[in-house]
């Protein structure tokens, strides 16, 4: 039954290049991927996937769900398609949605054999305001057994972990007046964030090395010769584990209330964008995964990054057994979030390494939604790294 989901991945291959070349060479932004939607779920619909659009609060988020109308496990392939400002899809978010439909399609072909749920979600603004966030929050996956998604990358890795974070906002608010002839009248709301950054600059030194904090000034005044009554700061701060997140946030905090108390500007603090935990991975998926990719030709697993961002991923990885692998794409020199990321996705080499990701993908899912052992193993390591 394997090599018939193989066999029906191959079959559509051009159609899921030609869907993501044709999101690649169209950018959209988080929350704008209006096209990019409907190309996706266009495909889906093709395929006997019944689509929800406009779910949770996002006009370009989506579930398309296929039923077997049998009991069964239920699996999520999780796609992204929001672009960078003027870089366009220089993370391969273009590769990722077409990955998790392929996925669908490919293994949605033998499930009225087995049984079972296929979900795909459609899940916007990665970069920015990621939907993955409220899903998790919102339930979207409370039936679900396990949830995968695939990135390209320079290499391929194994999934492995992220770092948690927050983006922190410091409004503080002062008193203009005339920096030279009635400097005492004012209250500098600019001085406030410079102190904020020495005082988080100090800091540093009493972090956890897997801590991370920056910042940049978006207000910071209007002329030079009046005292700045407005100025803003934001900064991401993250770290390994959200609890190390917790504590850390709340010194970052404190160094901004410490600016306002000795300057005399008042302070608003407000998170800018969402939160994302840390990646949990599942292991024993992540080993499921990885035996489906070397048996269709991937030649070396690495082990996870050694560096690594935040993802929206993360949050649903505590709600669900997840991984997030990283397929290679066949240029090792390729950096993520630049140009040349980009136009490698429209490669031969990156449609046959997205082929790869869908057909690795849809086998797990066949293996989850067949291995009840493999489902136990899942659920109970879940649960453990949960305590």
């Amino acid at each position: 039954m394997k090599n018939q989901i193989m066999q029906e991945l191959d079959h559509v291959q051009d159609a899921l290049f030609s869907l993501s070349d044709s999101i690649g060479r169209n950018p959209e932004l988080g929350t704008q991927e209006v096209q990019s939607a409907a190309k996706l779920t266009g495909l889906l619909r093709e395929h006997g996937f019944t689509i929800a659009m406009n779910i949770c609060g996002y006009q370009t988020a989506f579930k398309a769900v296929y039923d077997s109308g049998k009991p069964g496990p239920a699996i999520a392939f999780l796609a992204e398609y929001d672009a960078l400002p003027e870089i366009g899809h220089g993370c391969g978010h273009n590769m990722i949605g077409a990955m998790a439909v392929g996925a669908g399609i490919g293994l949605s072909k033998v499930l009225a054999d087995i049984g079972g749920k296929i979900m795909v979600l459609g899940t916007p603004a990665e970069e920015t305001m990621g939907a993955k966030v409220i899903m998790a929050r919102d339930g979207i996956l409370a039936d679900v057994d396990a949830a995968l998604i695939v990135h390209p990358h320079n290499k391929t890795h194994a999934s492995g972990v992220s770092l948690a974070m927050d983006a922190l906002q410091f409004e503080f608010r002062g008193q203009t007046s005339h920096a030279a002839s009635a400097p005492e009248k004012g209250i500098n709301a600019l001085d406030a964030v410079i102190q904020t950054f020495n005082a988080i600059n100090a800091l540093r030194q009493h972090v956890p090395s897997d801590v991370r904090i920056h910042g940049i000034i978006t207000k910071g005044g209007v002329a030079a010769n009046v005292v700045p009554d407005y100025a803003v700061a934001q900064f991401y701060v993250r770290a390994r584990k959200r609890k190390t997140l917790d504590q850390v946030a709340e010194k970052v905090k404190n160094c901004a209330r410490a600016a306002a108390l000795a300057t005399g500007a008042t302070l608003t603090v407000s998170n800018y964008e969402l939160s994302y935990d840390d990646m949990n991975t599942n292991q024993k998926l992540s080993a499921a995964f990885n035996a489906n990719l070397l048996s269709i030709g991937e030649a070396v697993i690495n082990p996870p990054p050694a560096t690594f961002g935040s993802i929206d991923m993360g949050n649903i990885s505590y709600v669900v057994p997840a991984i997030h692998p990283y397929v290679g794409i066949g240029d090792e020199t390729l950096v993520a979030h630049t140009a040349k990321m980009a136009a490698a996705t429209f490669t031969p080499a990156a449609h046959q390494a997205l082929l790869r990701g869908a057909k690795a993908m849809a086998l797990t899912g066949y293996d989850i939604l067949t291995n009840k052992n493999l489902r136990a193993e899942m659920k109970q390591e879940f649960e453990q790294s949960l305590q």
